[in-house]
């Protein structure tokens, strides 16, 4: 990755960050971004001291498309073109569906999965107008496969389903140009976001629960997927394109009966 110009959206906290860091440490050219601003600038600093060639924060809400435009322009203007794209940036807002605010299903669709497509349209036009090609790996889920046993998250699972199918329509469609689009499935992982639904007085409660019903035992750390999208956007992937990596601790793989 050494010098190689990478993008991250919602790099200021979680498996953003996390990635921001490895990236870092391999001396690549860094742009966080992050609604957040004041975030992405620490990140950013951060990475700077983690031996990052050069570290740029930008603030930029995902889900409004002229922002990653712009973001990504300047990207191009004052470090090359980004051909290591994450499309981490994503929200949760929960509520049993019969119920659930209009706007509420708008928001998280908004940001989760028109987010992604702003990313990828704009990083791939980039791509294109330099004659490069590139990775680019886009935040998914569990939930896109499954309906998870608690109710209540249908915004969620239907953005992270449509992030699942854009990457094949993607990786297919852009293939030829040499420009490769995965997605990486991170499952129950130490976030902000992995509690953003929960009452502080529950979390722990529901951290030894969810540690029970984990194949492996527990929560990943934000560095696990990390990793796995590290893997993704580097050249020791080459010829991975159109898949889904998961990297959830067994969660897919276990059946919901317990006998």
């Amino acid at each position: 990755m050494r010098d190689r110009v990478v993008v991250i959206t919602g790099g200021g906290s979680g498996i953003g960050k996390a990635l921001a860091m490895l990236c870092a440490g391999q001396g690549c050219r860094l742009a966080v971004l992050d609604r957040d601003a004041g975030r992405a600038e620490e990140t950013a600093a951060e990475a700077a001291r983690g031996g990052a060639a050069r570290a740029l924060a930008v603030g930029a809400d995902v889900s409004r498309e002229e922002e990653v435009r712009e973001a990504l322009e300047r990207v191009e203007r004052e470090m090359g073109v980004a051909t290591a794209v994450f499309a981490g940036a994503g929200i949760d807002r929960g509520g049993a569906e019969h119920e659930l605010p209009g706007e509420v299903w708008r928001a998280v669709l908004a940001t989760n999965l028109d987010g992604v497509f702003h990313t990828c349209k704009h990083a791939i036009a980039g791509m294109l107008r330099g004659g490069v090609g590139g990775s680019i790996v886009c935040a998914s889920s569990p939930a896109a496969f499954v309906g998870f046993a608690a109710g209540g998250a249908g915004a969620y699972s239907a953005s992270k389903g449509g992030v699942s199918a854009l990457v094949r329509c993607l990786a297919v469609g852009y293939a030829r140009h040499g420009i490769r689009v995965n997605a990486v499935v991170p499952g129950a992982t130490e976030t902000p976001m992995m509690w953003a639904n929960v009452a502080e007085a529950d979390v722990e409660r529901l951290r030894g629960q969810i540690r029970e019903e984990i194949p492996l035992g527990r929560l990943a750390d934000p560095s696990e997927p990390a990793r796995a999208a590290l893997w993704l956007l580097s050249e020791a992937a080459s010829y991975v394109t159109g898949s889904q990596l998961v990297c959830d601790g067994g969660i897919l793989a276990k059946a919901s009966i317990s006998f």
